[in-house]
């Protein structure tokens, strides 16, 4: 069948068999219901209609034909058998874990967890928001420090964050260089590199341990604990030094070490910054793992990422929130503390438990065996005269050879007995024990050093050891504190209990698994098992990113074959996975943009042109490039406002770097001018960035490459089926035209190259351990099935649109009266009638069971609507049908029969302790309350209907009383 084009015979967009009929809701009858409810004769008549001709392609996509997914699990299980699997003791910020299989099951496997969405509304995000106060608490009490937020992307760019706090928080010497210790890891340098330049920060790199603090006026200290040698210092007076002239500290800290070591909050340091990944989370070739931030008191308003706070239900209830969100993105846009939206909730989630599983105790045990083991190796090598980095250590001992031949004998023969090890440089190596680490590894690691003939010979080697100390740390590191004291880290250790208590914090929340999640620019599409099945297995999980090329053969044509499939949907020359967020990927194409202007001697053009309906992330990505940015006005259809648009440039002659525009736009249309508005800035000299957020709308119709843009980043974790994990893991692929290649982010392990590329984060394919999902998903949806989809997508959103059009006018459409593949319903008329606000209409739908579309963006006083092309026409006509009772409950209050503050939709939520307590005080009944719709849809609601354990949280008490740890459990006693 021909797919599309602008001439020729028009594609009928069927779901093909197979695979594209389980990930689509839709069937051949219940689509044709929604076209003559619209008035179209077929599919292809209404993307004709929907779908400017000026932008459509002329071809289908060039992919192969699509997979069954028993042949895609072949496809992947080839794949994975190129990859060798070793014992990685290459340490360098990523060690071999056990994730135990009660969290493995229960957490990155259950979709209870993986299909959430990022807990804007907490009511219906109890459970997750505990396990990330959990987070928090472990991390707060590990790095000795008073507030941490719910997770970073990788421990590089948490670096780079901090560096950016302390000239935030810092302002008599913001402008004054940032000290970074030289013992720091080799891809933080790499990262925190990049981003100073690109923001105009200078950072010094000293080898503060040999000569302290340098000259001068200083912003902020970078150290890391244990240091990229394994060394471990007392770096109290360092950081005395420091703040005795006035700067503040930040500390790179293992988590681990941190059970034994004297934190850094007790050393004095502001702020501490790592990665969570040893905490029970697979290698997975190098992301995605859970970054931290901790920070003394005083800072946390200066925070980027996420934070949970306590805070209390509208019955006083302690109740947990996303807190300060005036901090973020989406609303301070360039003024905000980072660009940071989607982050690494998931695998935060996951490595809390491991920290509530194995509580202090179990940490502190699995630690002190770590210890020993990396000690017991120091013994045996100082002892057969091998020259150590650094006597004093925690995990990671470092060797100086004599030479690079003596070098590579011993790599050789580790790598031959199964096991990776460092290669600092040319005649250093390095090993580091972890939790994996069994006596087996011991004794071949003195087989491969050459210290023994055979492995098994070892034995009396090791038994020969005698250690003088406690640690091989100086006294004055022991840790003396307690930690993870709070009773949630001590309660729960039998295998059993930890099910059960995964399952009563899932049992809390809606998740994709229980309800439609029509939450717009937010693509909330089925994360099918068989995407998922490869993630987990040992040959992609257990790979260290830095492991020899010749051992990860499999990784690396999995990510270049899912970057082409990439550029083709695109329409793009190349692609890069490596940034490891929507974020990211707009940070590392502004980049890129930044680059182009400066190698062409283009310096001066440093403007940003964004519309005013974009996204939060657009403008403070921005910033983070180092571009200025300039708002473009929106027209009354929603439109880029032209006359605006060559306003600004008329100012700005000279200096337009780009402009930002989302497509279709935030405002849920395809609109028409685009190449207009591309035309215009390329007269201008700038470049088109043209942001993924939803390609939903445009795979196999449009490529943005082909219709004007000069990049654009991708969400995996939206358009191409990387669950969202409620608030992470996501990626954030960059795609190019062929003048910005050379200015893709470069590889972490060619920091040394000064004319190569900054990286973004800290490894080459960032989080490539849930590349397999996406690939598994463009495989077996092929080209038809991937353009079906699309279409799909428009059909479900012109549905909800033209059903809701007499409750709820749609606020912008394009050509023919349609939208996109999401609507905004505009709530304002009603709002101004009845004193009820769409919040409150998001509240209400908890009660009939549907997680709020999103509320108040791009318009306040609106509701966007995105269905995708993932549900059914049942669960579609369920949420209209709950919008349309909601109707008739706002007209309650419109007609007097109620006030608003007496309204059910005021005292939305409602939890099962309200509608069943003794006393009931209201002005409708308790079966009005919480079985609003008798039957919903005729399915039958009270057997499982959802009540949220929380009734309506109170924001603002949350802000002004700012807890963001665990509150004891007499808090929730019934009082």
């Amino acid at each position: 069948m021909t797919l599309s084009g602008t001439s020729g015979a028009a594609a009928d967009y069927s779901i093909p068999t197979g695979f594209p009929a389980r990930h689509m809701g839709p069937t051949a009858t219940s689509s044709q219901t929604m076209l003559d409810a619209l008035g179209y004769e077929s599919l292809s008549a209404l993307v004709e209609a929907a779908v400017p001709s000026s932008i459509r392609q002329g071809a289908p996509l060039n992919l192969p034909p699509a997979l069954s997914e028993s042949a895609t699990l072949e496809a992947l299980r080839r794949y994975a058998s190129q990859n060798q699997v070793k014992t990685q003791m290459i340490g360098q910020g990523f060690y071999g874990s056990h994730t135990p299989s009660v969290i493995l099951r229960n957490v990155l496997e259950n979709p209870a967890w993986y299909t959430a969405y990022t807990p804007y509304q907490p009511e219906i995000s109890q459970g997750r928001l505990e396990a990330l106060l959990n987070y928090q608490t472990m991390v707060a009490d590990l790095t000795g420090l008073d507030i941490a937020n719910a997770s970073l992307l990788d421990e590089a760019s948490a670096v780079a964050e901090a560096i950016l706090l302390m000239r935030r928080a810092n302002k008599k010497l913001a402008q004054a260089k940032v000290v970074v210790d030289a013992d720091i890891f080799p891809q933080t340098r790499a990262v925190i590199a990049g981003r100073a330049e690109a923001v105009g920060i200078e950072l010094e790199f000293v080898d503060l341990a040999a000569d302290g603090l340098p000259e001068g006026e200083i912003c902020g200290v970078v150290l890391q604990q244990p240091g990229n040698s394994g060394a471990v210092r007392d770096q109290r007076e360092l950081i005395s030094q420091a703040k005795e002239r006035g700067a503040l500290v930040t500390v790179a800290a293992d988590l681990l070490a941190l059970t034994l070591i004297t934190p850094p909050g007790e050393q004095g340091a502001d702020i501490a910054v790592g990665s969570s990944q040893r905490f029970g989370v697979p290698l997975f070739f190098g992301g995605p793992h859970a970054a931290f931030m901790a920070v003394c008191s005083g800072l946390q308003r200066q925070l980027p990422g996420r934070l949970v706070g306590v805070s209390k239900d509208a019955e006083g209830r302690p109740s947990y929130r996303l807190a300060l969100q005036t901090r973020e993105q989406h609303i301070r846009r360039e003024k905000a503390t980072s660009n940071i939206c989607t982050a690494q909730a998931l695998l935060a989630v996951a490595a809390s438990m491991y920290g509530v599983y194995h509580g202090p105790e179990g940490l502190a045990q699995i630690a002190r065996r770590v210890h020993t083991q990396a000690r017991a190796l120091a013994e045996v090598l100082g002892g057969a005269g091998h020259q150590l980095v650094s006597a004093s250590f925690f995990d990671t001992v470092q060797v100086r050879m004599p030479d690079a031949e003596a070098a590579e004998v011993v790599l050789a023969k580790a790598e031959g007995a199964g096991i990776n090890l460092r290669r600092v440089d040319a005649a250093t190596i390095g090993v580091s024990t972890d939790e994996t680490t069994t006596t087996r590894e011991m004794y071949l690691l003195a087989y491969a050093f050459g210290l023994v003939e055979k492995p098994s010979q070892a034995a009396e080697l090791y038994d020969r050891v005698e250690f003088e100390g406690e640690y091989a740390f100086v006294d004055e590191l022991i840790r003396e504190s307690e930690y993870m004291t709070h009773p949630v880290f001590h309660a729960v250790r039998s295998e059993t209990q930890m099910m059960r208590y995964l399952r009563k914090l899932a049992d809390r929340d809606l998740a994709l698994d229980r309800t439609m999640i029509p939450l717009g620019s937010c693509t909330m599409k089925l994360n099918a098992a068989t995407e998922m099945e490869a993630i987990s297995w040992p040959e992609f999980a257990g790979i260290h990113p830095y492991a020899p090329e010749h051992q990860t053969a499999g990784w690396r044509a999995l990510i270049e074959d899912l970057q082409n499939k990439l550029a083709e949907v695109t329409g793009y020359a190349a692609v890069s996975i490596q940034p490891n967020a929507g974020s990211q990927g707009e940070y590392a194409g502004l980049l890129a943009i930044r680059q182009y202007h400066l190698a062409n001697d283009d310096a001066a053009r440093d403007i940003c042109l964004i519309p005013a309906s974009a996204h939060g992330t657009n403008a403070s990505s921005a910033v983070l490039a180092g571009l200025q940015v300039a708002v473009v006005a929106t027209a009354e259809d929603g439109t880029i406002d032209l006359a605006d648009l060559d306003a600004k440039i008329g100012a700005h002659p000279d200096r337009i770097a780009a402009i930002m525009i989302t497509y279709p736009s935030t405002h849920g249309v395809y609109e028409s001018d685009v190449r207009e508005v591309c035309k215009r800035v390329h007269d201008a000299g700038g470049q088109v960035y043209i942001d993924g957020a939803n390609l939903n709308a445009l795979v196999g119709l449009a490529q943005p490459g082909e219709f004007g843009g000069d990049v654009s980043h991708l969400n995996l974790h939206k358009t191409f089926c990387i669950p969202h994990g409620g608030g992470g893991p996501g990626v954030g692929p960059v795609a190019v035209a062929e003048h910005l290649v050379e200015f893709l982010p470069g590889s972490p392990a060619a920091a040394s190259l000064s004319d190569a590329p900054a990286p973004v984060t800290s490894t080459a394919y960032g989080s490539a351990g849930v590349l397999p999902i996406s690939w598994a998903y463009l495989a077996m949806m092929g080209a038809e099935g991937l353009t079906s989809a699309t279409a799909h997508a428009l059909l479900s959103a012109n549905y909800i649109a033209a059903r809701l059009k007499d409750y709820y006018p749609t606020l912008y459409t394009g050509e023919n009266g349609l939208v996109a593949h999401e609507c905004i319903l505009d709530l304002r008329e009603l709002t101004k009638a009845s004193g009820i606000t769409a919040e409150d209409v998001c509240k209400r739908l908890i009660d009939y069971g549907f997680h709020a579309p999103t509320l108040a963006f791009p318009v306040a006083g609106t509701l966007m609507v995105e269905p995708t092309e993932s549900e059914d026409i049942a669960e579609i006509e369920r949420f209209i049908e709950a919008m349309i009772a909601v109707h008739a409950e706002i007209q309650q209050v419109i007609d007097g029969e109620h006030d608003a503050a007496n309204s059910p939709l005021k005292h939305a939520p409602h939890p099962a302790a309200v509608v069943t307590a003794d006393a009931w005080d209201r002005a409708y009944t308790r079966q009005q309350a919480a079985y609003p719709v008798p039957g919903l849809n005729g399915a039958g609601f009270a057997p499982d209907k959802y009540f949220p354990p929380v009734s309506r949280i109170d924001g603002a008490h949350g802000d002004r009383n700012l807890v963001c740890s665990c509150p004891a459990p007499e808090a929730f006693e019934v009082r």
